[in-house]
């Protein structure tokens, strides 16, 4: 049926160079810090299992939809029947340093017709919390994402996840909304608090990250100069301020 010349509908902007992405590959990703490695039972569980040990209270699992797991065995049988598919794509993040793991982040809901991707399934063990190890393993993920040609970076947490809502902002995420009861997590309702960052965003992003996680931000003792949830609002809003122009 022909266009209607008359029409007066509001259509989205062309996107006329747009080609999915492809996944993300099964392969290391490294940084100063930590390496990203392909989740490997065999390799990782021990040094996970050991880190979570250190999470007496196992805060660390209050919003993830498993854990704590009671033995070192457990740990390892969920890893092999959970951590090794294509999505999610789950990684162990491995300090330079000692080489052992610390902590698991993954790629999920990766959608290559959409150019979409998010990063989730986050456990950081108290080796990892607060570190800059911490930063880099999320922004490696952030920077092969859009390397790739992915146009949207996704972020979800459980609405009540105050750091992780936290987390989101400091990264460079913007907030979209809540979805209202979007699941049932360990017999409770789960209200999913939604973030995003797009690829024209980036760019600014990027720079940020590269800022601050350069040694010269740190001084002797490891303190931050600048801190990160400022430079990264001040390239959002740079990167409106230049797209209203």
């Amino acid at each position: 049926m022909p266009t209607d010349p008359q029409s007066t509908a509001v259509l989205g902007q062309p996107v006329p160079v747009f080609i999915a992405p492809p996944p993300p590959a099964r392969t290391a990703l490294i940084g100063a810090t930590c390496t990203l490695e392909p989740a490997d039972p065999q390799r990782h569980a021990a040094d996970l299992y050991a880190a979570q040990t250190l999470d007496a209270r196992g805060d660390g699992w209050n919003y993830l939809p498993y854990g704590p797991f009671a033995s070192a065995l457990d740990y390892q049988a969920w890893l092999q029947a959970t951590c090794l598919g294509p999505d999610p794509l789950f990684f162990a993040i491995v300090d330079s340093g000692t080489g052992r793991a610390t902590g698991l982040a993954s790629y999920l809901r990766i959608t290559p017709a959409a150019g979409s991707i998010e990063i989730g399934h986050l456990y950081f063990s108290p080796l990892l919390q607060r570190r800059r190890a911490a930063t880099e393993a999320l922004f490696l993920l952030m920077d092969q994402a859009f390397a790739l040609g992915y146009r949207r970076l996704e972020w979800k947490c459980n609405a009540l996840n105050a750091a992780s809502r936290e987390a989101a902002r400091r990264l460079g995420f913007s907030f979209e909304g809540v979805f209202r009861q979007a699941a049932v997590v360990k017999g409770r309702n789960r209200d999913t608090a939604w973030f995003s960052i797009i690829d024209g965003e980036w760019p600014a992003l990027r720079a940020a990250f590269t800022r601050w996680l350069a040694a010269e931000n740190f001084d002797e003792k490891g303190r931050q100069r600048e801190r990160l949830s400022a430079l990264t609002a001040a390239a959002l809003r740079g990167t409106a301020e230049n797209q209203a122009e």
